[in-house]
């Protein structure tokens, strides 16, 4: 492999909060490309048009800057290489899907949506040892698919992986990894609607714009293969991989919003510094700087990293996403800063005059003296905590008393939990965060027939989820302002507080869900056809 110069990138997707994820890759990336004099790139990857998040993207260059990851070419940069959002590159991948097709490395699949889900039914009727897409549209001639294509037939665009053998990939931190055949499949690379797969797209671009190491985690690696064998296709050398382990919950099961907050955003708007957030991110697969003693460095800064990290001496082993080593490196931070250092952060977090005078209409109308504004506005400004006072220090969440209100008369936290789930997924789809249009949304949901609970009872859950209190300023306006990621992060909290319900009771929520679904459609459709706008 020729030395080239460093190039490292991270490519997120624009299809909700900015995730730790992110910035944990970000940072690994960053801190190499500095050590070496190389060059730091952010593509946005937002082929998955039907994901897309308008406002998402933005977040992700906020959230990033916050961290202090700042990118030398990208979106809002521009660069030698770009354009740095994969939806302006289409004809790009145009032009590469044709050259695969001529050099018989890619095929059109003309199989409908129909006749996949007949093969898969079939498949598990036979209990087929290995399944997935049968290649029925690989042995169809050249000449006949380039005339069906021509004629406009549906088709995607498959890539041809070998029948027979393994790859081999090299690997940074594990060596040679062999991924065999009887694993593959013929993957998708061009979708019907004509935008390129996840796969085609990121090793044109890996290519084009000299990425010269590709630092992932380790949910990649079962696309090693399909990488390598589209390398080779064009003939083209494949970047440094190294797949980074994957950040973990406690119990070791893959980092989740159900168990951990998961959004950037949410940190940010929490108080946790960037410092430390980048510290601790620091810590994941990597002890920190030497001791002399030895032993690690458990507190740096960027700078230490930059002097001290190797990425080919990261541990394998899962790191764990600890809440309390995060809390305690926050701390850490806080206590190193001087006390006009520290006044200026508070100011900044909770008590910008910008703030202060979004908040006055709905803090005005609810005061009688200054002294009250900051027990009525406590939740807008810090975080919220979903037990009572007396029990919220109890290590035994069974022995936890939920705040009052979170749970209505008569129903089970397992029940506000299910509820809740569904008003965080329907507001997390809503683009326009209006009190106006949260209402709409709200008010439709306390419509339907999935929970059995009356309207005033599920306001009430979202108001307690939101604020940890039942007495605030009106819902939907509190909503409004408290914004997008930290009301839906209250909400994954407040589920959290509920209890993780078990799988049969996961499994009837997941049936009623669908019932009222389908309800949805009938009276949609039976509006359609009524003339309703």
């Amino acid at each position: 492999m020729t030395e080239r110069p460093v190039r490292m990138r991270i490519a997120p997707s624009p299809t909700g909060d900015p995730h730790v994820g992110t910035g944990y890759m970000g940072l690994v990336n960053l801190v190499h490309a500095r050590q070496h004099g190389g060059q730091f790139i952010l593509r946005i990857d937002d082929t998955d048009r039907t994901r897309y998040r308008a406002d998402s993207e933005q977040q992700i260059f906020d959230s990033l800057r916050w961290l202090g990851l700042d990118w030398d070419e990208g979106p809002d940069k521009g660069g030698p290489h770009g354009p740095y959002r994969q939806s302006e590159r289409k004809e790009i991948y145009d032009q590469h899907a044709r050259l695969l097709l001529e050099r018989g490395g890619a095929y059109p699949c003309f199989c409908t949506a129909e006749r996949l889900a007949e093969m898969r039914k079939e498949q598990e009727a036979n209990k087929a040892s290995k399944r997935g897409y049968d290649r029925r549209c690989r042995s169809i001639d050249q000449e006949e698919a380039s005339k069906r294509v021509a004629a406009g037939e549906p088709h995607v665009i498959r890539l041809a992986m070998p029948l027979e053998g393994s790859v081999v990939v090299d690997d940074l931190l594990r060596g040679e990894i062999e991924l065999k055949q009887d694993n593959f499949q013929d993957q998708v690379l061009v979708k019907q609607d004509g935008f390129p797969t996840y796969h085609l797209a990121s090793c044109v671009d890996d290519h084009l714009m000299q990425i010269s190491h590709i630092v992932r985690a380790e949910e990649w690696i079962s696309s090693a293969a399909i990488h390598k064998v589209l390398f080779d296709a064009f003939g083209w050398e494949m970047p440094v991989l190294c797949h980074m382990p994957l950040l973990r919950n406690a119990d070791k099961s893959k980092i989740s919003k159900r168990k951990n907050p998961t959004s950037l955003l949410h940190y940010r708007e929490a108080g946790f510094l960037p410092q430390a957030m980048l510290n601790f991110l620091g810590l994941m697969g990597w002890g920190g700087p030497k001791t002399e003693d030895g032993g690690n460095q458990e507190i740096f800064s960027f700078d230490d990293m930059c002097a001290h990290f190797r990425l080919d001496q990261v541990a394998l082993g899962g790191p764990v996403f600890d809440q309390d080593k995060l809390r305690y490196v926050n701390a850490s931070h806080l206590r190193a800063l001087s006390p006009a250092d520290f006044a200026d952060t508070v100011r900044d977090y909770m008590l910008s005059r910008e703030r202060l005078i979004e908040l006055a209409p709905l803090l005005q109308p609810r005061v009688e003296t200054l002294g009250e504004v900051v027990g009525t506005a406590d939740f807008f400004m810090g975080d919220v905590n979903h037990y009572t006072p007396e029990t919220r220090k109890q290590k035994d969440l069974n022995l936890r008393q939920l705040v009052e209100g979170l749970v209505p008369k008569g129903q089970e936290p397992q029940d506000a939990h299910f509820a809740l789930r569904e008003v965080r997924e329907r507001l997390e789809l809503v683009s326009e965060w209006t009190p106006a249009h949260l209402e709409g949304v709200c008010r439709m949901l306390a419509s339907e027939a999935w929970t059995g609970w009356k309207a005033r009872d599920l306001f009430m859950s979202i108001r307690v989820a939101i604020a940890g209190k039942k007495e605030t300023p009106p819902l939907f306006d509190t909503l409004s302002q408290l914004g997008k990621p930290r009301s839906l992060s209250r909400i994954d909290q407040a589920m959290r507080a509920c209890g993780e319900p078990g799988k049969k009771a996961l499994k009837k929520w997941e049936k009623q869900r669908r019932g009222s679904a389908a309800d949805r459609e009938a009276a949609e459709e039976e509006r359609r056809q009524s003339g309703g706008a």
